[in-house]
């Protein structure tokens, strides 16, 4: 902290912003308590947003931050509630942020009952899990509040497009038509494959464009969240995935007895 603030004061924090690569390491070293890593976070986290260095790095720190509540009562966590509203409009803000585990932070979901901020814990919940539709009617309902945040309205549909074309790629089955595209994001038809091309760049999704059959084929999609659901699809995707590489296995070792005159069952097990 005083190196910190002797930086601070010196403006020379460009000098010591490289060893916030090393934190995690420092804090097993120094072994302090909770009230000082939250307020080394936290500290961290301004100083980066002052020098306007990478808007995911002043973010991680916030989140770092906020994560030092976890099991604290609720006088304790009511403390970082404006720092909880602060990382919700970072990551709406943020055009190049499309993933964060805040919603399973209590010091967020405090937010959600809170008289006055419990709209903000909605917006948060509509960039996180819902599509395009759900942020215009919020967007309708709330603009001032949205003013209020410096939030803007365009780009918080850039995102919100981007955000709803990953989700179909999510629950699509692999394959999206250019017509659910156009309708779900609510563009024009020669504007389909662009957006496509948007989600590539931003390494949101990987995927072909079939132009002939109007669909567009999705072999990666980027989650938005990862619970409780998602590991639940990871282990049905290994479990396909080790299925699969067993049957090629076998298949293998069947060929090797019919050429090689090789005994069966002398191959490799999948464990």
């Amino acid at each position: 902290m005083q190196a910190l603030n002797l930086a601070l004061n010196g403006k020379v924090v460009d000098h010591i912003i490289p060893s916030f690569k090393k934190i995690d390491f420092f804090l097993k070293e120094w072994n302090i308590g909770v009230k000082d890593q939250r307020n080394l976070f936290l500290t961290i986290a301004n100083v980066l947003k002052e020098s306007k260095s990478s808007g995911k790095d002043s973010f991680k720190f916030l989140t770092k931050y906020l994560a030092t509540f976890s099991g604290e009562d609720s006088y304790i966590i009511s403390e970082a509630k404006e720092e909880a509203v602060r990382s919700v409009i970072e990551f709406v803000k943020a055009p190049d942020m499309f993933q964060c585990d805040l919603l399973d932070i209590p010091a967020l979901a405090q937010l959600e009952k809170d008289s006055k901020y419990a709209l903000v814990y909605q917006l948060l919940k509509i960039f996180l899990t819902q599509k395009l539709d759900a942020y215009l009617e919020f967007q309708a309902a709330n603009s001032t509040l949205m003013k209020s945040y410096g939030l803007v309205h365009e780009d918080c549909i850039t995102k919100m497009r981007l955000i709803s074309l990953v989700d179909l790629g999510l629950n699509e089955s692999g394959q999206i038509p250019y017509a659910l595209i156009k309708d779900t994001l609510r563009i024009n038809d020669d504007e389909v494959e662009l957006w496509v091309v948007k989600a590539i760049t931003a390494k949101l999704m990987d995927c072909k464009m079939d132009q002939m059959n109007q669909v567009v084929i999705v072999s990666r999609c980027s989650e938005h969240i990862f619970g409780p659901h998602q590991w639940l699809s990871l282990r049905s995707k290994l479990a396909t995935w080790r299925g699969n590489v067993a049957s090629l296995i076998s298949t293998i070792q069947a060929n090797k007895v019919i050429e090689e005159g090789i005994p069966a069952g002398q191959g490799t097990t999948i464990r």
